[in-house]
């Protein structure tokens, strides 16, 4: 059963669990697991997905109950208009205590949609929050430096976080796409599970229909706790 945040007759907001597609794709045929289909199955209506969350992303997901809202509620995600979104990562690195990442950032292949322009401006928040040091030697150093960060979208792009964290040099733990692999491997060893450690942990937006501000949060999921071992201090 998928953890429901938030129903009524136009919305459905969940907690997206680590490792399942939003929806089915030929890009993954193996998988079995799918948010869409299983949010429809469980309150017996269709659903129209607003957003998406990358497999390995857990956290707050939204769905509209009709096609009308959904467009809507897309206009909105696309532009950052109005919302507030916050993602909670563990990055490579000790990034600064706080700055704006301003980058454009290229259409990626498989986007189709041809009203989109080719190179998109981009801007996404960060906030250190702690720092960790983990006993993997990398590079020369006998250490392995990371950081728990928080984040906030301010543009709806494809992978942006994902992207400008990399863009940065601090890629997020996991990231098979923008990270590094054989740094993925070794933490996913040394901490015992493999996931990307990215987590949409809050959103907050006006209801498209009634106006109500909604602030839906998404708890960090259990295994955040596996970094615990490894904290050395807050950030400042």
């Amino acid at each position: 059963m998928l953890d429901i945040l938030y129903l009524d007759d136009y919305l459905a907001i969940v907690n997206k669990p680590a490792g399942w597609l939003v929806h089915r794709t030929p890009l993954d045929r193996g998988e079995t697991r799918f948010v869409l289909q299983a949010l429809r199955d469980q309150i017996g209506q269709h659903v129209w997905p607003v957003h998406r969350l990358d497999k390995g992303t857990s956290g707050v997901l939204l769905f509209a109950l009709s096609a009308e809202v959904a467009r809507t509620l897309g206009q909105a995600f696309e532009s950052g208009d109005g919302l507030q979104k916050t993602y909670r990562a563990v990055v490579r690195g000790w990034p600064a205590d706080e700055g704006l990442i301003d980058h454009p950032l290229k259409r990626m292949p498989d986007d189709m949609r041809t009203e989109r322009t080719e190179i998109q401006p981009a801007q996404s928040r960060f906030a250190t929050l702690r720092h960790f040091e983990l006993p993997l030697p990398q590079q020369g150093f006998a250490s392995t430096r990371c950081a728990e960060v928080a984040l906030e979208p301010l543009t709806g792009r494809r992978h942006q976080l994902r992207r400008h964290m990399k863009h940065i040099a601090h890629p997020i733990i996991g990231d098979a796409t923008h990270g590094k692999g054989p740094l993925n491997r070794a933490v996913a060893d040394l901490i015992g599970l493999q996931r990307l450690w990215l987590h949409a942990e809050s959103l907050e937006m006006p209801h498209p229909v009634t106006g109500q501000l909604l602030r839906l949060v998404a708890p960090l999921p259990d295994e955040w706790g596996l970094w615990d071992a490894f904290a050395i201090r807050a950030s400042g």
